[in-house]
């Protein structure tokens, strides 16, 4: 029996983490058949409880690797200090975790956009990664955004030689594919699809939660990771909260909010629901027109709900992909990389971005406007785009067959 790990995995918390995880492990049944697939959780009861299914399909939940030095070191590697960029990550590697990776055939480096400097340097992540490949594992990075990496000259040279040491890497859209190769001169790289694109919904009751609107309903995801890019000046829930009067006053339509990144236990701080609350308190006189989709549903959940909606405008990027895959023409509000190669990958273009910076109630109405102009045109597209999407992610799930060719 074959046996994978995923590493950068921790918490179904961020509905994409788990849509990808989901995801790789249907496509990962589809190649190999009966095989077992290690994820690991930094709450494992949790994780087990979003997905009931999940020893069914193959599934073994194992710690995560934690390491209480992570924030430390990661902190340090921000000082201007050109070799702490170069030092990667000096600690070793706990038995237990090798004894992990000891255990596998394949290591996956999953979730999405870990190889980026969007949050921090990566290096508690590369180094999972890195002690697996010293084992003599193979290590793919699966269907991910990468880089850049520029704004840390002295991580650019590591990096290029730790990606260079993978199986291969799957770029999930154009513009990552064309930094790994172009500039970073790899030439393991492969191209893929998002996971998440191939997704199975799960269908719940929409009725409790639904709202008013003569059966059409825009679907609106923010969340507080945008406010880090918004203008000094402005109030960007004033804004969205302008906007979601325009669509229901003068559209006739009902909005559904829809938090994707959600703690699974706890009061919720942090995650989109909280942030939206607010939002819906400022919309509360628009009364059923304006509602929130229950924090509580898993991913798969999730995309059902999504499914349903008429037009859908979000930041998180894997809302944004549960709307698209489900051939719901969408806007993409975009904070990096990914958001632009996946719409340009889908559409040729742009033209269904928008860029952080320039969100504002003057924006987002522009930008319904625009989809109701070519609601049609986009329906037909993505009928079309999102079937060579799933074939492309199947053909770099084939690739894996390579790693057990002798």
């Amino acid at each position: 029996m074959k046996r994978f790990y995923l590493s950068g995995q921790r918490t179904f918390g961020n509905r994409g983490c788990e849509a990808i995880v989901r995801s790789t492990v249907g496509m990962l049944r589809e190649q190999f058949g009966d095989m077992e697939v290690l994820v690991p959780s930094a709450d494992i009861a949790s994780d087990s409880a979003q997905w009931p299914e999940a020893a069914a399909s193959g599934v073994r939940f194992v710690p995560a690797y934690l390491p209480a030095q992570a924030r430390y070191w990661v902190n340090l590697q921000r000082l201007p200090l050109r070799g702490l960029k170069r030092a990667g990550w000096p600690f070793p590697m706990p038995s237990w975790l090798k004894k992990q990776l000891d255990s596998v055939d394949v290591v996956l480096a999953v979730g999405g956009d870990n190889y980026s400097l969007d949050y921090r340097i990566p290096s508690p992540i590369m180094a999972l990664d890195r002690f697996a490949m010293d084992m003599g594992k193979p290590v793919i990075l699966w269907g991910g955004s990468v880089g850049p990496f520029e704004r840390e000259p002295a991580f650019v040279a590591p990096m290029t030689q730790h990606l260079s040491r993978m199986h291969y890497v799957a770029a999930r859209e154009s513009v990552s594919h064309a930094y790994l190769t172009d500039q970073l001169g790899l030439r393991n790289v492969i191209r893929m699809a998002d996971p998440a694109f191939m997704l199975k919904p799960e269908a719940v009751d929409l009725k409790p939660f639904w709202p008013t609107g003569n059966g059409s309903v825009l679907g609106l995801n923010v969340s507080q990771l945008i406010e880090r890019y918004r203008r000094p000046d402005q109030d960007l829930r004033a804004e969205v909260a302008d906007f979601i009067r325009h669509v229901v006053t003068e559209r006739g339509m009902g909005v559904l909010l829809v938090p994707h990144v959600n703690p699974l236990k706890g009061d919720g701080r942090g995650g989109d629901a909280a942030y939206m609350a607010e939002l819906l308190a400022r919309v509360a006189d628009l009364g059923k027109a304006v509602t929130m989709m229950p924090q509580r549903f898993n991913a798969a959940q999730t995309k059902y709900v999504v499914s349903h909606l008429r037009f859908f405008i979000g930041a998180r990027t894997h809302s944004t992909i549960a709307a698209l895959s489900s051939e719901v023409p969408t806007v993409s509000i975009a904070y990096s990389v990914k958001a632009r190669g996946i719409n340009k990958d889908l559409f040729g273009s742009e033209d269904m971005v928008l860029q952080t910076p320039d969100v504002s109630a003057a924006s987002l109405r522009a930008s319904l406007a625009w989809l109701l102009r070519e609601e049609g045109s986009l329906r037909a597209l993505l009928a079309v785009r999102i079937g060579e999407l799933q074939a492309i992610a199947r053909a770099a799930a084939a690739r894996i067959s390579d790693v057990f060719v002798n």
